[in-house]
């Protein structure tokens, strides 16, 4: 008997060093401050952390996330933009790792950058 668990076996879980994010959409809320990430991920078999990191034109720190051992390939989060003078381009910078508190180190597997502007 053969049972598939996966609907796409292009989507089998991944060892940790296969992990990879797939898509991030990003959608800004009218006033400007709050900013909802939609991420996805590779199906995976250890679940992994995530770091996000907002900065803002100026290179000034905007606002940052963490996702501890995600259970869920795809995660949806808000981030509240925290820069005392709103900026009207924005840049993320996410961080897909996993971390060994025994040994306080992080295994980093993939980065993704982008940006996306607020409509003032």
């Amino acid at each position: 008997m053969n049972i598939n668990f996966f609907d796409d076996p292009h989507d089998r879980p991944v060892m940790r060093e296969d992990v990879r994010l797939k898509d991030i959409q990003i959608e800004v809320a009218p006033e400007g401050r709050r900013v909802a990430f939609d991420l996805e991920l590779t199906p995976f078999i250890e679940r992994p952390s995530i770091d996000l990191l907002l900065e803002n034109e100026r290179g000034e720190k905007a606002g940052a996330l963490t996702i501890i051992e995600t259970m869920n390939p795809r995660v949806g989060v808000v981030v509240h933009l925290r820069d005392k003078s709103p900026t009207a381009v924005y840049h993320l910078s996410a961080t897909v790792y996993y971390a060994s508190i025994e040994r306080g180190k992080r295994q980093i597997v993939h980065q993704m950058q982008t940006s996306f502007q607020i409509d003032t």
